[in-house]
């Protein structure tokens, strides 16, 4: 579908309504002779939630680190919080990285510190609160995520599941704007799967946080998305809302969603 990097500038640019906290634009990114990502553009406005969705190797984790920085596109510009941050050196994507924030598929915690110590890094970091100030928040997010009583745990305590809901706890302690999830539900149970859905859920209605959600999952798709990027063969082949990609009539998307709906028969 060709068409569909140009309809979605159109659009981007005509809006009349909220401007979008994060863009991209004709983006490419080859890793050798490898492109993992083709013209794509996307949108996502401010406190909607997208979810990118395609098989494994499309470029959905590629376009979460380039959102932060951590690699460039090859051709495109990219926009976050309505900043092009496509030359933007190191010290600028810090202050970006202060805006928006990553969760990491392995949760990325520091093995040697416990649970709330991790959570209280980037408060400490930012060296504004008072000890007693720091352990109010703390407790607060570990509640909010459903960990409260592993605070004294250490990372290696934790189930994979459990890791990733301190973790969002972590991103939070930073107070972003927006926070980018990177395969939140591989690799845990589906009662665990359905735990970080609403949590990312109850995140987005009660702090109005911009979030994009990197997942092969259509029901976690279902759930989250206000929009839905899919990605296939390095190309946007459709974006719009759950919705509209329901009734599309491409035929990788179609493929993708007639077999997401085979399930096995109940033993």
């Amino acid at each position: 579908m060709s068409s569909v990097p140009e309809i979605i500038v159109e659009e981007k640019s005509t809006q009349k309504g909220p401007q979008p906290y994060i863009a991209f634009e004709h983006v490419s990114k080859s890793f050798g002779d490898h492109k993992v990502l083709d013209d794509v553009s996307f949108f996502v406005l401010p406190g909607e939630t997208l979810c990118i969705l395609g098989r494994s190797g499309v470029g959905k984790s590629v376009s979460l680190q380039q959102i932060m920085g951590f690699l460039k596109p090859d051709s495109g510009r990219i926009f976050v919080a309505g900043e092009d941050i496509c030359g933007f050196s190191e010290e600028q994507m810090q202050a970006i990285r202060r805006k928006v924030t990553m969760v990491f598929q392995n949760g990325a915690l520091f093995d040697s510190l416990t649970v709330g110590e991790n959570v209280a890094f980037p408060l400490r970091e930012r060296g504004e609160l008072r000890e007693d100030q720091i352990q109010q928040i703390v407790n607060g997010l570990l509640e909010m995520v459903d960990v409260g009583p592993m605070k004294d745990l250490l990372p290696s305590d934790l189930s994979t599941g459990m890791k990733r809901c301190v973790a969002i706890a972590r991103a939070l302690a930073a107070q972003p704007e927006a926070i980018l999830y990177d395969e939140p539900t591989t690799m845990v149970d589906p009662l665990i799967a359905r735990l970080l859905g609403d949590l990312i859920q109850k995140l987005k209605h009660q702090l109005h946080l911009t979030s994009i959600v990197v997942t092969h999952d259509m029901r976690f798709a279902k759930k989250l998305a206000d929009r839905v990027l899919f990605l296939h063969q390095a190309k946007a082949v459709f974006f719009g809302t759950m919705q509209e990609m329901e009734q599309s009539q491409e035929e990788v998307v179609r493929q993708f969603l007639e077999l997401d709906e085979l399930v096995l028969p109940e033993a």
